[in-house]
């Protein structure tokens, strides 16, 4: 699965926006349709308090975070499955993403054009949802006329047949108005059908785009995404993309928090967002820390202590001894590695040790 995230919906929601806030690298907005043609690639900086934490214990002189890549993809349109609105080029953008975030327009403006001229988050999602179903049901019926001839050849019959067989439990689905994702499918036939880069089997999560009104106390429009959201096993985050433009270009650490006091927010929305893209994107953090540099590393779920030092560098993993580990609870709870060690929480692991999200480690190697 690719590792990065595409913010798509209709034209002139506020994705571009979002996108903006998000990379503070700006990225081209105007009040009209189809603004953004070729997709716009932007990297946001992970929040983690546990990076700042470690900062605060170990004072280096450098720290870096974790980050995640985000596309901003133009918007698309009824008729998208078919070509209308450049549909073809969107939608091949999108197939390149590893995480969909659906961003929804959830607040009244008369100034600001709606492509459908009405806000009605619902029948908007069921456009952009209809519009990938259709172009997955394309995909589909193209696979299942390849391996239908492929049947013919002795050699490839046993594959063809887990194919067809994944092909025959997608296709109900996506007749359904369900994405590929929502069809039980099991390990073998996911991979059989790998190929076929299916958009609706990638995770989404839905963006509610609000005005400041819509932070504070909500609205209808909310309440029916989130609503939408949860009937998917999806999920959903509310954010204020012209708060967080503008919050964007404040630098000073004090006058942000005032920002949010203003609002009654803890923290910002886009920060919801880049922890929802991480996580369904599989994505989890261990750190290396010390008084020259303290960093957030991204790995797999799932990834085992070698491949984890290969992050840093191929020779770790190549080379790879052992792994000194401790817990980021571990340093806040005792305040330095000795303590930790004297509590007996400081651990050496082998090859086979799987990283934890929050891991502390200090890699052993030889080349």
């Amino acid at each position: 699965m690719a590792l990065n995230c595409g913010i798509v919906g209709l034209p002139n929601v506020g994705k571009s926006t979002i996108f903006s806030a998000l990379s503070s690298a700006p990225a081209e907005a105007a009040n009209y349709p189809f603004c953004t043609i070729n997709p716009n690639i932007g990297i946001a900086d992970v929040p983690d308090t546990r990076l700042v934490k470690l900062t605060e214990i170990f004072n280096p002189q450098r720290t870096i975070p974790a980050s995640v890549e985000f596309v901003d993809i133009a918007g698309l349109v009824k008729g998208a499955s078919k070509g209308e609105g450049l549909g073809n080029q969107f939608l091949s953008h999108i197939r390149e993403v590893g995480v969909i975030a659906h961003v929804v327009r959830c607040f009244e403006n008369p100034d600001i054009v709606h492509v459908n001229n009405k806000i009605d988050p619902e029948s908007d999602i069921e456009t952009i949802n209809i519009e990938l179903a259709l172009a997955d049901l394309d995909t589909l019926a193209k696979r299942r006329e390849r391996a239908e001839r492929s049947m013919k050849v002795q050699a490839e019959k046993k594959t063809t047949e887990t194919v067809l067989a994944a092909l025959d439990k997608i296709g109900p689905a996506l007749e359904n108005g369900k994405p590929v994702r929502s069809a039980a499918l099991s390990d073998e036939e996911k991979t059989a059908v790998y190929d076929c880069h299916f958009i609706t089997a990638k995770p989404q999560l839905y963006v509610c785009n609000v005005d400041e009104a819509g932070i504070k106390s909500g609205n209808n429009h909310i309440e029916a995404v989130k609503k939408r959201a949860a009937a998917e096993d999806s999920e959903a985050v509310c954010i204020c993309g012209k708060f967080e433009a503008e919050l964007a270009d404040i630098k000073d650490a004090g006058e942000k928090r005032a920002f949010f006091e203003e609002l009654g927010l803890k923290e910002s929305g886009l920060s919801a967002l880049i922890h929802s893209a991480y996580r369904l994107l599989g994505l989890r953090t261990f750190f290396t820390a010390g008084a020259d540099e303290c960093r957030a590393w991204t790995i797999h779920a799932g990834d085992a202590a070698p491949k984890a030092a290969g992050v840093i560098h191929t020779d770790f993993e190549k080379g790879f001894i052992k792994a000194e580990v401790y817990t980021c609870d571990d340093i806040f709870r005792y305040g330095t590695e000795a303590k930790i060690k004297e509590a007996g929480k400081y651990r050496i692991e082998g090859k086979e040790y799987v990283v934890h999200d929050g891991d502390v480690i200090f890699f052993k190697f030889n080349v």
